[in-house]
């Protein structure tokens, strides 16, 4: 058996078209947590973490930065699973029935989950994809399906078809030997 160590040609799969648009779609975000920290703050009511949610801001473009330029994207797409985490441990305690945000941080974390499960569907398919991709890829191309070459194998089934034909005798017992 064969193995071919040519690595498959790369083509444009729909996973690698949705992890482009998570990159695009961190870097915009990650513009408007560093352009407009307040806004998200007063609307969530987080007005003195500005300086988190500009972190987070800089998060957001370093992984859409990192997934557009890498090859692999699939470890960045990770990334942003993770830092969806840490965007719903900052939001979940807005959901207490005493926060006045509380609609408003249930709707960013409802967004949030939603924007998760993609990210981790896709980090999934990246995944596997790699995976396959890393196996060695295995080469039929030179069988025949044959256990021996066709060279050797021209007249077999006409010989055995003879020998069922003649009648059997001692000696005839055996099947003729095809020679190796």
């Amino acid at each position: 058996m064969a193995y071919s160590t040519q690595p498959p040609k790369h083509r444009r799969r729909p996973a690698d078209a949705v992890a482009r648009g998570l990159g695009w779609f961190s870097i915009g975000l990650g513009l408007f947590e560093l352009i407009a920290p307040r806004i998200i703050g007063r609307r969530l009511g987080m007005r003195r973490r500005t300086g988190l949610i500009r972190a987070y801001g800089a998060r957001e473009i370093a992984t859409g930065v990192g997934i557009l330029l890498a090859k692999q994207p699939a470890p960045w797409i990770v990334a942003r699973v993770l830092g969806d985490g840490l965007d719903i441990g900052t939001l979940a305690p807005r959901l207490t029935s005493r926060h006045r945000y509380r609609r408003n941080a249930a709707i960013a974390l409802g967004a949030v989950a939603g924007v998760t499960a993609l990210d981790a569907f896709n980090a999934k398919q990246l995944s596997d994809h790699a995976r396959r991709a890393s196996e060695p890829r295995r080469d039929y191309s030179g069988r025949s399906g044959f256990p021996r070459p066709a060279e050797q194998m021209r007249g077999a089934a006409r010989a055995r078809a003879e020998s069922a034909r003649r009648p059997r005798t001692a000696e005839s017992t055996t099947p003729p030997r095809l020679s190796s």
